[in-house]
């Protein structure tokens, strides 16, 4: 009975730990990563930037709205929220509440496709299976069916009350202690939302520093604005890969992003340009997988400083 039982009984128990685990601690053992980035034109005094991702609230998860709270503690010169605030249709309340104090600095924003649409219960090997095809999100997948629709609008109102402003396929300029900062940004590739000819052509050039800004990083986005000039993009929707293998890493990004680029800074190159690009692993879990494994939640402060 021993050596017919004991196997399977053993990869259960361990099973068993590996979701305790990951549900009960790491997916709220929440982490501020800092990176440097040399980006800045040269003599240009450094910039921090707060950069959050991919919150999935749902209603009465306080250790995250408390976290995030906390991060104003930061004194970031300006914020860039890179989309996935919502798990939960009834979570609008608690993102702006959390948020409130980073809203105090200026700000930026765009949507995911979880700030428009609430999760749907799916098995998780379907993210492989995806990889594997070449599918992801509406990029070669049917149109979703029967989806929950969040209040969105609530959302976007709340931010832009607070003056962040909103990068849906458009351009906006941030002013920072006399430093002024153009932002251009595109909606969630994911879902075909992306718009990217209504803001081609690159910086202005009117501004001090440029800088893209996307939820879900598609290549065909990174594309554009690398070609375009300009040095840096934000990103998100990644989760880091969200459930990874000790000294591996990712299995998938849910994008066409490759997996070595899952999280962190790196950079994107298209001909003879070359942008760093930096992907938060975010800082929650769609509401049906409440767990992360070998990828803790994040928010990163980025300090830009000038080029090498």
């Amino acid at each position: 009975m021993r050596a017919r039982y004991g196997v399977p009984l053993g990869i259960t128990a361990v099973a068993a730990a590996g979701l305790l685990y990951s549900a009960g601690f790491e997916a709220r053992s929440f982490r501020l990563r800092r990176v440097t980035v040399p980006v800045l034109p040269e003599g240009m005094r450094p910039l921090r930037v707060l950069h959050v991702s991919d919150i999935h609230m749902v209603s009465g998860q306080r250790k995250k709205q408390r976290w995030l709270r906390s991060l104003a503690g930061l004194r970031p010169d300006f914020v860039i929220n890179t989309g996935d605030n919502l798990s939960d249709p009834e979570g609008v309340p608690e993102v702006l509440d959390a948020l409130g104090p980073l809203m105090d600095f200026p700000g930026a924003y765009v949507f995911g496709s979880n700030d428009y649409y609430g999760p749907k219960l799916r098995n998780p090997a379907r993210y492989l299976i995806e990889k594997a095809q070449g599918r992801h999100g509406l990029n070669g997948n049917a149109p979703a069916v029967g989806v929950v629709h969040n209040p969105w609008e609530d959302l976007r109102d709340g931010f832009d009350a607070a003056g962040w402003l909103n990068l849906t396929n458009t351009r906006g300029t941030l002013k920072v202690d006399g430093v002024s900062v153009e932002l251009t940004g595109v909606d969630d590739p994911h879902i075909k939302r992306d718009r990217y000819a209504q803001v081609a052509g690159g910086p202005s050039g009117t501004a001090d520093f440029a800088m893209g800004v996307v939820h879900a990083p598609y290549l065909r986005s990174l594309d554009a604005f690398t070609a375009d000039g300009y040095p840096l993009i934000l990103a998100g929707h990644t989760h880091g890969g969200q459930l990874c293998l000790p000294f591996y890493g990712a299995f998938v990004t849910n994008c066409d992003l490759d997996t070595d680029r899952v999280k962190g800074l790196s950079t994107h190159t298209v001909e003879d340009r070359t942008a760093f690009l930096h992907v938060s692993a975010g800082c929650g879990t769609n509401r049906y997988t409440p767990v992360r494994f070998a990828c803790p939640p994040e928010a990163t402060l980025l300090t830009l400083v000038g080029r090498e």
